[in-house]
């Protein structure tokens, strides 16, 4: 069960993300610090455009088929119980 909940995630994550608009605007970079102090590294990282797309959730009436539960009343013999407490004996 847990594969399939699994499969299923990644199914829809997949779908979303190839629904999106991606460009890529900026490169990035790294520069990695020597081993003396005298030098910081710097990471930049790449930029991105993302345009998602356009999502439209609306409602429709549908007839479906849907089983009714029915009650009904009858008279049946429960057990009943009277307590009485110590201090009004």
């Amino acid at each position: 069960m847990k594969t399939i909940a699994l499969c299923a995630i990644a199914v829809c994550a997949t779908v979303s993300l190839a629904a999106c608009d991606v460009k890529k605007t900026a490169d990035g970079n790294i520069t990695v610090p020597k081993y003396e102090k005298t030098q910081a590294g710097d990471v930049t990282l790449p930029k991105y455009d993302v345009t998602p797309p356009d999502v439209k959730v609306s409602k429709e009436e549908k007839t479906v088929t849907v089983p009714t539960v029915k009650t009904e009343e009858k008279v049946i013999e429960v057990p009943k119980v009277s307590v009485t407490p110590a201090k009004e004996k």
